[in-house]
């Protein structure tokens, strides 16, 4: 008989302190982003778009939290997997979701194990992936 432990799931907390730090790190490199958390089951807990972010930055984050949750990986090294040959090229028709292979979208664990995404949207791929990054940072 096998015993699990369970694990704290991500929290609306969580997700504020998610958002939070990723804006803060955002508006320090003078960028306008949208910031998405979702929860392990793909459910929105956390959201903000700047008022001088583009409107489609919103979307943009919450996919890539999306794509993050659902392969369990950040995005910025999915980019060549979708590329044709590579291992993802159909598969972004395969779900029922959109998904977004570019940058700025992490996986979040806890305890080794998948609790949620945060997805950032606005900047340049490598600032989105940062400011994601220095969010999970934060959490831990």
């Amino acid at each position: 008989m096998s015993t699990t432990s369970a694990v704290t799931p991500l929290t609306t907390q969580d997700a504020d302190l998610l958002v939070a730090t990723a804006h803060r790190a955002a508006e320090a490199a003078g960028v306008t982003v949208s910031v998405t958390v979702l929860d392990a089951g793909g459910h929105l807990l956390g959201f903000r778009r700047d008022d001088r972010a583009v409107l489609i930055s919103g979307e943009t984050s919450t996919r890539k939290a999306y794509t993050a949750l659902q392969l369990n990986a950040p995005t910025v090294d999915l980019v060549e997997a979708v590329q044709p040959g590579g291992p993802f090229h159909t598969l972004p028709t395969a779900l029922d979701q959109p998904l977004l292979f570019i940058a700025g979208g992490v996986p979040v664990h806890r305890d080794g194990r998948l609790i949620g995404a945060i997805g950032v949207g606005g900047g340049a791929p490598e600032q989105d992936h940062q400011f994601a990054t220095a969010a999970i940072e934060a959490l831990a």
